[in-house]
């Protein structure tokens, strides 16, 4: 679990951008995991950095502290891992730039949803401008990054800003990562291919999923799941760890 804990509202101070990139570095490092929750606790996710905190930053400086937190999300986002966001109050600027990081989005009731940062005169800069027109397409993309307007529960599940509501988003999260955890090894190369693919020529990413097909099927996972269901039909698979 990656548990974001400053209260009130989890405003992301310089010291979390390090946490982050190191928890970043650490998906990858550790294959132990094969699915994590993301989270900011019952009240907030996180709600944007830590405004006072940039007042006094040079433009060169507020750029290599970006790059420190953007590349921490770019680390999450292509983690081997299935990542779950539990969202309950505010997931803004670089909180929501957070969740769009993980591959699936639960909010609770009380979930607000938006990239601000046009109001204050600058812009998305954590993936926010990259990460959500893959999510919500680009016309919609634009209203929230142009608008900078807040996007409450209904609206962002309409909208596909999260895969659905739940009135307790962190049960709900930690009961889908744990569907994951138990799932074959062959997600983490499902994801890959997904998330590659999406940078890459169409022949490319042809090649990579070959490649990763290959590695699933001749893995104990693959070889089981097919002498599986060849004795007991769909759904009977127990997955080995190759």
């Amino acid at each position: 679990m990656l548990s974001l804990s400053r209260p009130p509202v989890n405003a992301l101070d310089q010291g979390m951008w390090d946490a982050l990139l190191e928890a970043g570095l650490a998906l990858h490092a550790d294959d132990r995991y094969r699915a994590v929750v993301i989270t900011g606790g019952k009240h907030h996710f996180a709600a944007g950095a830590d405004i006072q905190q940039m007042i006094g930053l040079t433009p060169d400086q507020f750029g290599r502290r970006n790059r420190i937190l953007q590349r921490a999300f770019h680390l999450i986002a292509t983690a081997p891992q299935i990542c779950v966001a539990a969202i309950s109050g505010y997931a803004l600027g670089g909180g929501f730039e957070l969740a769009l990081a993980a591959d699936f989005r639960i909010g609770g009731p009380d979930a607000v949803l938006g990239l601000p940062e046009v109001t204050l005169g600058i812009m998305p800069g954590s993936g926010g401008t990259q990460r959500l027109p893959q999510v919500v397409g680009l016309t919609r993309a634009k209203d929230l990054i142009l608008s900078g307007r807040h996007v409450e529960a209904q609206e962002a599940l309409q909208m596909g800003l999260v895969d659905r509501i739940a009135p307790d988003p962190f049960e709900t999260a930690l009961d889908l990562a744990l569907t994951f955890a138990r799932g074959p090894l062959s997600l983490r190369h499902a994801k890959r291919a997904v998330q590659a693919g999406l940078d890459l020529p169409i022949e490319d990413g042809l090649a990579l999923e070959a490649e990763a097909i290959e590695w699933c099927f001749s893995s104990r996972d693959g070889q089981e799941g097919l002498s599986s269901f060849l004795r007991n039909g769909p759904g009977q698979a127990a997955f080995g760890h190759d």
